[in-house]
């Protein structure tokens, strides 16, 4: 039997529910919810909605820091070099998912090789840093999407209504972008757009791997970008562009810019994510995956304070469109969950809006 706990301002008490094998319990915090399988019930510790706050900051984070590094470096080789990184201590130490190839390949080509590729270059061509940690959360509708039309998933009323809402705040942004600077500025929209499609589509293959260790799959996705990115790199930005990238690494660019991609491999992308997997294999994800809704919240707040980044107030109206869809198609529909503790974003029954919380880094 699936147990549920949900929450408003009344005292707790546990409701049987008609049709499903579940009893809903609701109590005052809403904060400290989860469910579980097997007939037992528990709170989501506090130190644990700490942990989900703490990876949603350091994601937010990551996207001035990946401004910092593309001052320094270009946008195709800044991808390898990122992955790279990864990649060789993972071949080295990591062992490997008990996966097919063609999901661990399918993986990295959407999520480590088109999201970065369309991401960096966007923010490279003048994409505002908090607006693209805003624009990149369309993967979630693109992953429903793409789930419906490719895997025949059942798209929900729910999930239909946040992705039509959330289409609403991204065509709003790109028609608002497109009247500024004589329409210059919606190319960086669609180049970012087209990020949370690749993103969407790695999300797809991550599901379908099933994999043993989402951790351990999430390690090994980095095994795939570099060599392709290098090639890319080499062919359109050509080696003197490369080579004159590791001029002035002392002075304070190179070093802000070696700060950013040491932030964006450690923090974001070891560490956060290793925290957010564990959180999903422990906790419905009904329960994590609206944390990540921080993210553009906090990426658009540091961009400010830090680069003194300033946002339109239709850009934040149209964002909160944006978020709220987001978070409606994600928070719709509560899946039962295995005995085994494998994190919902790896299940193929897992809610396809809520795929792919685990990489965002």
């Amino acid at each position: 039997m699936t147990f549920e706990i949900r929450s408003d301002s009344s005292p707790a008490r546990v409701v049987a529910c008609p049709h499903r094998d579940t009893v809903v319990a609701r109590g005052p915090r809403n904060a400290l919810v989860a469910a579980r399988h097997g007939g037992q019930t528990h709170r989501v510790p506090p130190r644990h909605v700490l942990l989900a706050v703490l990876v949603a900051v350091t994601w937010g984070l990551n996207f001035p820091a990946i401004h910092l590094s593309l001052q320094q470096f270009p946008p195709f080789f800044l991808v390898a070099l990122r992955f790279a990184v990864v990649a060789v201590p993972t071949l080295l130490l990591v062992p490997r998912p008990r996966v097919a190839w063609r999901w661990l390949l399918g993986y990295g080509a959407g999520f480590g090789v088109l999201q970065f590729v369309f991401l960096y270059l966007a923010m490279d061509n003048g994409m505002p840093t908090g607006l693209a940690s805003l624009v990149l959360q369309s993967s979630a509708p693109f992953t429903v999407l793409l789930a419906a039309v490719l895997l025949r998933e059942r798209l929900t009323v729910r999930q239909g209504l946040g992705v039509a809402i959330a289409v609403v705040g991204l065509g709003g942004i790109a028609v608002h972008r497109a009247g500024l600077d004589g329409g210059a500025a919606l190319l960086p929209v669609l180049l970012t757009l087209c990020g949370g499609l690749g993103w969407a589509f790695g999300n797809l293959c991550n599901r379908q791997a099933q994999a043993d260790s989402p951790f351990r799959l999430m390690m090994w996705m980095t095994v795939v970008p570099p060599v392709p990115m290098l090639v890319l790199s080499l062919l359109v930005e050509g080696p003197a562009t490369i080579a004159a990238s590791f001029d002035g690494l002392t002075t304070p660019t190179g070093l802000a810019a070696l700060g950013g991609l040491a932030f964006t491999v450690l923090v974001a992308t070891v560490v956060g994510t290793g925290l957010w997997t564990w959180l999903m294999a422990h906790h419905s994800s009904s329960v994590v995956a609206p944390f990540s809704m921080l993210v553009p919240v906090v990426g658009i707040g540091s961009s400010w304070l830090f680069l003194h980044e300033p946002t339109r107030p239709a850009e934040l109206a149209l964002g909160t469109l944006v978020v709220g869809g987001v978070l409606l198609g994600s928070t719709g529909r509560r899946t039962p969950r295995g005995p085994s503790p494998t994190s919902p974003a790896e299940h193929p029954a897992a809610d396809p809006a809520a795929t792919g919380a685990a990489e965002r880094a």
